[in-house]
């Protein structure tokens, strides 16, 4: 899941700012001679072999274009007139030193969105609400960079060091009451860049009642300072007006094949293993339960049920989960485990213990959750 924004005062970020075109960023060149081609009519294996750069996708027409125009009204809403450019790329950014937004091509076309679940199992952004809070999100860091706010003192002395190394992962802590919560895992703690975009994001939400929210939280004055300091800049003009497009679309050479292989590898470490020793906690291997159905196959029918009940309750990514519960499934077929009881008993053992060792591990800072 990548919100990143990389910061124009910090070392190394995802996005080089300097790979930009002035194309407009919605569209894909077509090569000579090469006709348009019909995403719905394709079958997965033709998608993947097609490459980002030619599958002529554009923002106009999209669903994605009412949510960017709902993002322009909230913003008008609230006396901002400085508007984010947005263009298709392969992820979720916005870059170092460009105040605009990159969106993922997924969310420009159903076939495109249909081919994400299969292979990450969610879509990110893909709903209305789940869209525009992303939007929020990024709207914080592109005004963040177009008034260089993380310059001022204040900022620094409210949400911390940009210098900060930006981390390839963080480790949360769920409890804490000193960031806003917006997006998934905690994701303010992740780097003070991103603690302003979060804080952003709430203070923008219409009807947001953040002060109530908030209250006796020391993350209220985060949004008291937000609140203040875009008081202060609404009737001024960006400082940094670039309107480049990085990595837009039509220069991706990728094929999705290549895209989803880095993709899916990245998001598919870093999960606490699952011992025999639980596997036989839950299930039995004993002479008199040779009769009962099997685990593997009970595990097979209750994967996606499991996978995004544990996925709402600990935010983490439903594609990580996923692997786990294939690693369960492989074991407890190498093992020849039964169910010992009912399979709704055995739903809601195994749903607690896949929970509560996800929220261990991300409380205690084992787990790393991928930005």
């Amino acid at each position: 899941m990548g919100y990143s924004c990389s910061a124009e005062d910090f070392g190394p970020t995802k996005k080089d700012p300097h790979r930009v075109t002035k194309q407009h960023p919605g569209t894909a060149r077509k090569s000579p001679g090469r006709k348009q081609v019909d995403l719905n009519f394709l079958t997965d294996d033709e998608l993947l072999n097609m490459r980002m750069c030619d599958l002529g996708l554009t923002l106009a027409g999209s669903s994605v274009e009412p949510r960017i125009e709902q993002l322009y009204f909230e913003l008008a809403e609230r006396g901002i007139f400085f508007r984010p450019h947005c263009w298709l790329s392969d992820e979720w950014f916005s870059p170092d030193g460009v105040p605009g937004i990159a969106i993922p091509f997924y969310l420009a076309h159903p076939r495109l969105m249909r081919l994400e679940r299969k292979m990450m199992l969610e879509a990110e952004g893909g709903t209305q609400d789940w869209c525009m809070k992303i939007l929020r999100h990024e709207a914080g860091h592109a005004i963040d960079t177009a008034f260089r706010l993380r310059r001022r003192k204040s900022y620094r002395e409210m949400f911390g060091r940009v210098s900060v190394p930006y981390p390839d992962f963080y480790r949360p802590k769920p409890y804490s009451r000193n960031f806003v919560l917006h997006l998934d895992m905690w994701y303010a703690q992740s780097h003070p860049v991103e603690d302003f975009a979060e804080t952003f994001a709430v203070w923008l939400r219409p009807r947001s009642r953040w002060r109530i929210q908030y209250r006796d939280w020391p993350a209220l004055k985060k949004l008291e300072y937000v609140d203040r300091e875009l008081g202060e800049i609404k009737s001024c003009k960006p400082v940094v007006t670039s309107r480049a497009y990085v990595d837009p679309l039509r220069t991706i050479r990728r094929t999705l094949r290549e895209h989803y292989f880095k993709k899916r590898e990245h998001y598919g470490v870093e999960y606490p293993s699952f011992y025999d020793r639980d596997l036989r906690r839950l299930f039995s291997d004993r002479p008199e339960d040779a009769r009962r159905p099997l685990a593997a196959a009970f595990l097979r029918r209750a994967r996606t049920e499991l996978r995004k009940s544990v996925s709402k309750w600990t935010g983490e990514y439903q594609y990580t989960i996923d692997q786990v519960l294939s690693e369960m499934i492989e074991r407890c077929r190498e093992l020849k485990l039964r169910l010992s009881a009912s399979e709704e008993i055995t739903k809601q053992d195994l749903m607690i213990l896949l929970t509560v060792q996800t929220m261990n591990f991300l409380h205690e800072g084992h787990h790393r959750v991928a930005l």
